[in-house]
């Protein structure tokens, strides 16, 4: 990896090291379109001796092309100077700054654009769901004007780069795409005529600047994903179109969502193979993109001569100083992303900023010492305990940290053991060893009472103890072999016999469905209202229930109420109906969570100033949790 961190020509430029950040939808610009100062916090953190080039995320070229109501724009009067604010901060670091031009096609969102999407022809985009209309040769000449204009404001604004998005179901993908593109005119009859005009435009708008071209190296869609003999001319004739390197990502915004977003779950295979038959199309260097935050797969991937660079998006959200911590070979230091998406893409995709699980520092101000170091005792090692501790001690306050567990962590250890979700428990080691190396006393098996608050003397008592499994009131529950969701992935009891009836199918209970059908067992679980996994990220969702779908020994009841249990029989009903099901071995309650107690006044009468975080405030989830804990030393 070592090569990794040297200087690369690319282009007329020179890069620091051959690390790019990738283009991010961040969410956190104005309705606008213009730039904040969480985005100028957000790339300074990123840039900092980080990646030798930040492409920032995507401008849509033409209004109608915007995909997200808070994305920058590049198309209106006051583009260029906002644009040149996120150049100038990048430059400050010394690292090279690349606009990245897109069009949404069909892939538009009606609510960022104000109009219906347009494409080639007409279709819908099954994650839009909006049917797009048929471009008029005049729209396109318009939108070809558009990138052309885009690239001469990325010269103004004084980006050293441009990426034109070429691939992932957009549309330069969908003209080039002979399942969408059943136009009979010369677009249509030359399918590549589109994108030909696009880097023309580019090239003549931006000359001098270093331009990269931005493919997906296989849609993984057989109905709507372009076949690689729709590609295969674009990537060759970008070397002759003035192209200096192709960025290879994976999926199709419309067709493949989890392969566009490289969820964790996701195998590896399939991007290698690609990256390969991308590799053999053309001998421009290529950028590789797509869960690269682990030092293993981006040697593999450099040994197999399958790129000359690599991108970092989510993992350096997760890590800003991950590349620093990678060359000095601080393997370990690293807080590593879990590929979740719960804090990145479900936050925004649901319209807030950009953030990260395990990272509240990103795209905030740097948290100042304090001038008044408190004594402080946390009570709890959970996700919002283990944040709480660290951040404060960062802030310069003396923390004790108290967990009755024999480790830290709370239901952070129960979440990475849910399908697909093994890549988080590398998180929730970091996030630990940090507590570790920055409080001052760190006690495991103590839950903290009045004893020990009379020994700590805190000035402030931080109230983080989690939460507890609600239990339902079913007649008979009291007669079943039972555990709850929290028992379960802990490992505290075993499942018995072969039929087990999960209460309660939101997040947890899906997890624990799809876990033991993959085990054999006979699962039933019902959900009182729909959606059935309410709270999950939608992609984890749809991976999570597409794997159910391909197991007959799981059954999902929504809008189900469970109604008594017997030592023959289960009575539910359903839809107003009642069913007598067959009786269960094993009775898991994913029922929801209650707030753990309040701190006895006892405790709290003594100590100046108590604070509940987290679950024990508020149950939500790790991300809340996390922030919560920052949000609290941000406050002291």
């Amino acid at each position: 990896m070592q090569r990794l961190f040297e200087p690369m020509t690319l282009g007329n430029l020179t890069l620091a090291n051959r690390f790019v950040f990738p283009p991010i939808k961040t969410a956190n610009g104005t309705p606008n379109g213009n730039v904040t100062d969480r985005h100028l916090t957000f790339y300074r953190q990123i840039a900092d001796q980080g990646p030798g080039l930040v492409i920032i995320e995507p401008v849509a070229v033409t209004a109608e092309g915007k995909e997200h109501p808070k994305q920058l724009c590049v198309h209106l009067s006051e583009s260029t100077a906002e644009l040149k604010k996120i150049a100038d901060v990048i430059h400050a670091q010394n690292r090279l700054a690349c606009l990245h031009l897109n069009h949404g096609g069909a892939a538009a969102k009606p609510k960022a654009s104000g109009q219906n999407p347009k494409a080639p022809s007409e279709m819908t985009c099954p994650t839009i769901g909006v049917t797009a209309e048929v471009l008029t040769e005049a729209e396109i000449g318009a939108i070809v004007d558009g990138y052309r204009a885009a690239a001469q404001k990325a010269v103004q604004a004084g980006f050293d780069a441009i990426e034109i998005q070429g691939g992932h179901g957009y549309l330069v993908s969908q003209f080039l795409n002979g399942k969408i593109n059943r136009r009979t005119d010369r677009y249509g009859q030359d399918r590549l005529l589109f994108a030909s005009e696009v880097l023309a435009a580019v090239k003549a708008g931006a000359p001098d600047l270093t331009r990269i071209l931005r493919v997906s190296g296989n849609e993984m869609s057989p109905e709507l994903g372009i076949a690689p003999e729709d590609l295969a001319p674009l990537v060759k004739a970008a070397k002759e179109s003035g192209i200096h390197a192709v960025h290879v990502g994976m999926g199709s915004s419309c067709a493949s969502p989890p392969w566009y977003f490289h969820h964790g779950r996701l195998p590896e295979k399939p991007q290698m193979d690609a990256l390969a038959w991308v590799r053999f199309q053309t001998d421009l260097p290529l950028i590789v993109a797509g869960r690269m935050g682990r030092p293993d797969r981006v040697a593999k991937v450099l040994d197999d001569n399958l790129a000359d660079l690599v991108a970092l998006g989510r993992p350096l959200i997760a890590d800003p100083a991950l590349i620093q911590k990678w060359k000095a070979g601080n393997l370990e230091g690293v807080q590593s992303c879990g590929y979740c998406l719960q804090g990145c893409l479900h936050r925004v995709k649901n319209g807030q900023p950009i953030g990260c699980n395990l990272n509240p520092e990103i795209g905030e101000p740097v948290l100042e010492k304090t001038d008044r170091p408190l004594t402080v005792l946390v009570a709890g090692g959970g996700p919002a305990g283990m944040s709480a501790a660290v951040y404060l001690s960062k802030r310069g306050h003396r923390v004790t940290l108290a967990e009755k567990g024999d480790r830290l962590g709370g239901q952070f250890n129960l979440a990475w053991q849910a399908p697909g979700k093994e890549k988080m428990k590398d998180g929730l080691e970091n996030l630990a060893a940090q507590v570790k190396t920055g409080a001052e006393t760190v006690l495991t098996e103590r839950t903290v009472d009045a004893d020990m608050v009379a020994e700590t003397k805190p000035d402030l008592l931080v109230w983080a103890t989690g939460a507890r499994q609600r239990i339902p009131d079913i007649e008979g529950l009291d007669s079943q072999y039972t555990m709850t969701s929290l028992e379960y992935f802990g490992a505290a009891k075993p499942v018995k016999g072969t039929r087990v009836l999960v209460i309660g199918a939101g997040r947890t209970g899906l997890e624990i469905a799809e876990k033991l059908g993959a085990q054999g067992l006979e699962v039933t679980a019902t959900k009182r209202t729909d959606p059935i996994g309410s709270m999950m990220e939608m992609i984890t969702k749809k991976l999570s229930l597409m794997h159910i779908d391909q197991m007959s020994n799981v059954t999902l009841m929504p809008h189900t109420t469970v109604k008594r249990l017997e030592t023959g029989k289960a009575t539910v009903e359903k839809d107003g109906e009642t069913i007598e099901l067959a009786p269960f071995d094993t009775v898991i309650l994913a029922s929801g969570m209650l707030s753990a107690p309040a701190p006895d006044p006892s405790i709290a009468q003594t100590v100046s100033a108590v604070e509940v975080i987290g679950d024990a405030e508020n149950v939500m989830d790790i991300y809340s949790a996390v922030h919560a804990g920052y949000a609290l030393a941000a406050k002291y």
